[in-house]
């Protein structure tokens, strides 16, 4: 079995692949569906998926995969795996529809329930982010410079980074409840990678978010020393028979909640 930290260039290479079939649709009239539960698809999401399942195939036949946008293994088959991957190939469909650039592709290895390894890029920003557990995590930005994330003690005003689109009344309790603070609005998982990188100091979600969605970014903000828990204080964990997430609190290391 390969080691995480020697797969990585591989699925850097995937995402970059991804990224590119993305921004040929992202310049384009394209059209918008919407699944069941009334989210957007569009055939990037679709061409992207493609891309990125075909990539881990050859790299990793025997390790399972789950992206948002296949048929689901049922779970007499996924409670068997202690080892897969987790892709959501376009997170942030409603700003790719938009066209704000803050959409994200994310790339997550699973192991024994708890993210291993993580890859997030941003296509339309040119930024790139990846983490590995315990080994460090680490930015590309537009013009390909790259450095590697700690998360910051954060300033006595926190930065709280929220959803343009999901900014509920429960949320803005939580927010509140932090005392003196800013917003720092971001769209898809960048919410996390902006705490890895130092931009923000936490993201509380108080709303529906799904396994695919939070995987990869917490990857990466746990390999740059921050943390990803539920309200109640418990690990984020993966591989669930129910996709759906609990409510989390992503935040560097100085929360304690």
């Amino acid at each position: 079995m390969a080691s995480n930290a020697s797969l990585l260039n591989d699925i850097l290479a995937i995402a970059e692949a991804a990224n590119a079939k993305v921004m040929e649709i992202y310049g384009t009239d394209f059209s918008v569906e919407h699944k069941e539960d009334e989210s957007p698809v569009t055939t990037a999401d679709l061409a992207s998926h493609d891309v990125i399942v075909k990539g881990l195939e050859a790299l990793t036949p025997d390790v399972p995969i789950l992206s948002e946008e296949s048929a689901h293994a049922p779970w007499s088959e996924r409670k068997e795996w202690t080892r897969f991957w987790l892709v959501d190939p376009i997170d942030g469909t409603k700003d790719f529809v938009k066209r704000t650039g803050e959409f994200t592709v994310n790339i997550a290895l699973i192991e024994d329930g708890v993210p291993v390894l993580g890859v997030v890029t941003a296509p339309a920003l040119e930024e790139a982010f990846w983490g590995i557990r315990n080994e460090g995590a680490w930015k590309r930005d537009s013009e390909g410079h790259t450095r590697q994330l700690h998360v910051v003690v954060p300033p006595p005003v926190r930065r709280v980074v929220a959803s343009k689109n999901h900014l509920n009344e429960e949320t803005r309790s939580f927010i509140d409840a932090l005392g003196e603070h800013c917003l720092v609005q971001a769209g898809s998982s960048l919410k996390f990678c902006r705490i890895a990188e130092g931009r923000a100091d936490i993201y509380p979600r108080i709303g529906p978010t799904c396994e695919w969605d939070t995987g990869a970014a917490q990857a990466v903000l746990e390999a740059a020393g921050g943390k990803v828990q539920t309200i109640d204080g418990e690990p984020m964990r993966y591989g669930k028979e129910d996709v759906m997430n609990p409510h989390f609190i992503a935040a560097g290391s100085w929360y304690q909640g």
